[in-house]
């Protein structure tokens, strides 16, 4: 497996700096580096809350959204064109170098 590095961006604007092997979901990466991002369903694209920003040059790179990961996008807050869930981005060296923004907040619908 590759080591992909990439950027995290929190919602104060301060940067975290990631190296991690490629197969692994961006949630799974980062909640490992500590970040505020839930993930309230478990990667199991029921919820919006691991939703994250990603640069329009490293979106346009992405494999496309499915219609469930659309459909679940709909409910997630400060939602932009370039908004993913993380727990559908495999992180693989179309990530290399990328700029993933966590939003201020989210939308837990699950209640939990």
């Amino acid at each position: 497996m590759s080591i992909v590095k990439f950027q995290f961006v929190r919602p104060d604007g301060s940067i975290v700096d990631v190296e991690t092997e490629s197969g692994v979901s961006v949630l799974q990466v980062a909640q490992e580096q500590g970040l505020d991002i839930e993930g309230a369903c478990e990667g199991n694209m029921a919820c919006s809350t691991c939703h994250v920003i990603v640069d329009k040059e490293h979106f346009k790179a992405l494999d496309a959204a499915c219609m469930d990961e659309e459909e679940m996008l709909d409910l997630a807050v400060g939602l932009k064109p370039t908004s993913r869930l993380g727990c559908q981005i495999t992180v693989n060296a179309k990530l290399e170098g990328a700029m993933l923004e966590i939003p201020k907040t989210s939308r837990n619908m699950l209640g939990l």
